[in-house]
């Protein structure tokens, strides 16, 4: 097994680790919390979020560690790929990290660190309600995005692996 076929591997199974994390958060824990009334879903969803603010270590490890693999493999794809396999490489490379992670510090996290914001208990219902309508819509739309590249991005990691 050659460097390259490993950090890809690495980034392979990184990036889906990610896209699987996403997926959980658009199928279930958003649509979990969804049901609660505007200040349960507020103080649920700083909760959930505060676990990831707090540099949880597994998290942290795969969420960052997807980025660093796949630039690595897709620096060395460079060197080491031609042809189909090499646009595969460049192709997943870029879908993950547009439509990953640069929404994610554009849109997401930015939503996240408002929402963290907020004192519900010092807030009125129609202060709760106009704080997660500025929230839940938009966060929800660009997760489904981040989720769909995720995925697009792992399948052709998948196929790149099967190929080389």
């Amino acid at each position: 097994m050659t460097l390259f076929h490993a950090i890809l591997v690495l980034a392979t199974f990184l990036c889906s680790l990610v896209a699987g994390l996403l997926f959980a958060f658009a199928a279930v824990v958003m649509p979990g919390i969804r049901s609660l009334d505007d200040r349960g879903f507020i103080q649920a969803f700083q909760v959930i979020d505060r676990v990831i603010q707090n540099n949880q270590p597994l998290f942290v490890l795969v969420w960052a560690g997807s980025v660093l693999a796949l630039i690595a493999a897709a620096v060395l794809g460079l060197w080491t790929l031609s042809g189909p396999d090499r646009a595969l490489m460049i192709a997943a490379a870029l879908l993950y990290l547009a439509g990953v992670q640069l929404p994610t510090i554009a849109i997401n996290i930015p939503l996240n660190n408002r929402i963290q914001q907020q004192n519900v208990g010092a807030m009125t219902e129609t202060m709760q309600k106009r704080a997660r309508d500025d929230f839940e819509p938009r966060w929800n739309r660009w997760n489904a995005i981040r989720t769909g590249c995720a995925s697009l991005s792992s399948i052709l990691l998948l196929l790149l692996l099967t190929r080389v």
